[in-house]
This record gives C-alpha cells, sequence and structure tokens, in this order.
C-alpha cells in the first residue's frame, strides 16, 4: 500500500516532480531533499487557496443604483377651485336720478362714472349726461347721480335769477355744493364725509378764511388726496 505512487498518472502534481527540469528548479531553491509527496500536497493545498482567494475576491458586477424621485403633489381640485372663487374687490357705488334701474350696483376697482350708469340700464330720454364727468373713477361708497335736462334748466334759470333751490343755501345752479357757504348738513351730501368730516370744514373756513379753489379742501384733516377726487366733481368754491 505504502509502496504506491499517491496519485499515479501523467497528469498528477507527483508525476511532474519526477520531470528532470522541476528536480533542477528544486535543487536551485533548495527543496531537492523534500520528499515528492510533501511537495505535490503543498502544490495541492496552494492550489486550494488560490482558487478560493479568486473565488472570494474576484470583483463582481456592482448591484443596480436605485433612485428615488420626489415627485410634488399636485394641487387638488377643491384647492384650486377655492382660488378661482375668492371674491374679488368691488366698488359699491348709488346710482340715481334719471337712469333705467335706479340702485346700488358693485363695480370692479378703477370703474367710471359711464361705467356705473351703464349697470343701471343707462340714462332716460331726458337725462342730462353732459351735466356729469363720465370719465371720473369711482368711489367706494359713493352716490352719483343723473339729473334731468329740465333740472339742469332750472339750475340756470335760478343762477340768472341769483336764487338758490329752496332749502339748499350752499347748492349751485349745477348741483354742486359750495363749501364757502354750505352747511355741515348739506356738506354731508358730499361722497365719504361724514359728520365729523364736515365739521371740520366748516371750522377750516371760519379759521383760514374762504376756500379759493376746490383743491383746498385737502387742507381740511382727514380730507387726502384720494378721498377729494371722490367728490371733485360734486364741490364748488361759489
Amino acid at each position: 500500500m505504502f509502496g504506491r505512487p499517491l496519485c499515479p498518472g501523467k497528469g498528477c502534481p507527483l508525476s511532474l516532480l519526477d520531470s528532470e527540469r522541476v528536480r533542477d528548479l528544486l535543487s536551485r531553491a533548495g527543496l531537492a531533499d523534500v520528499p515528492p509527496r510533501t511537495l505535490g500536497a503543498g502544490l495541492c493545498i496552494g492550489a486550494v487557496i488560490v482558487a478560493f482567494g479568486l473565488w472570494r475576491f474576484w470583483p463582481t458586477a456592482p448591484a443596480p443604483e436605485v433612485v428615488f424621485e420626489e415627485v410634488e403633489a399636485s394641487e387638488s381640485p377643491a384647492a384650486q377651485e377655492g382660488e378661482d372663487s375668492a371674491p374679488e374687490p368691488v366698488v359699491i357705488v348709488h346710482v340715481a336720478g334719471a337712469v333705467t334701474r335706479p340702485g346700488v350696483y358693485g363695480l370692479a376697482p378703477g370703474a367710471r362714472v359711464t361705467d356705473a350708469i351703464a349697470a343701471a340700464g343707462g340714462g332716460l330720454g331726458n337725462s342730462a349726461l353732459d351735466a356729469l364727468n363720465l370719465a371720473r373713477i369711482l368711489a367706494d361708497g359713493e352716490q352719483v347721480y343723473v339729473p334731468t335736462l329740465d333740472e339742469v334748466a332750472a339750475g340756470a334759470d335760478q343762477a340768472v335769477s341769483g336764487t338758490s333751490p329752496a332749502g339748499s343755501a350752499g347748492s349751485t345752479s349745477d348741483g354742486r355744493i359750495d363749501i364757502n357757504r354750505a352747511s355741515a348738513t348739506e356738506l354731508e351730501g358730499l361722497p365719504g364725509v361724514g359728520p365729523s368730516t364736515a365739521q371740520k370744514i366748516v371750522d377750516d373756513r371760519e379759521a383760514n378764511g374762504p376756500f379759493t379753489k376746490p383743491e383746498d379742501l385737502m387742507r381740511v384733516p382727514g380730507i387726502g388726496e384720494k378721498k377729494f377726487e371722490s367728490m371733485r366733481d360734486f364741490v364748488s368754491c361759489g
């Protein structure tokens, strides 16, 4: 049993050790005295170690990278509907006088007198639209009064005779309010003027003298440029 080679055959590592070239290499390496079986066992173990190393450390294809994209949530239909239904600011005016449908109307900011009259159905056949500044921008809370041709004619006749309409000593012939003669009660008829502001107008003209032009109203505390623009067409200095 012990007299047989460990692995007989041409392909066995031990048989390779018997070649002359191999014996020469072993002699140069100082391994000439090592038994062939020991060398063969070392070669087998080395082969196993190399095979294991190749299997263990051989680079493999990297795992596919998974990318997570953040998707923004679109606005829900309910939210979009809520934005679309948000109320828009309006200018509330009272249209009275010689118009088809007198009443209170809500108009878009920046609307003019002509827009208010159109919302009320337009002027009647006897309306004196030329007596108004149709291009004036409206102020919230004001009244647009459209006089008739008879009212305008009556006002002209009273101006010739030197009289004023009964009960309105502070009114001019064209229906405007004379800020130098009107009482505090009459001044309250101006757009945006309440009892407090009306009294301030009276106090100012008594303290500083008559107003020489309508723009002088802006010297009264509480009357700025915006408020004055809403009453410009309704006032006169007599």
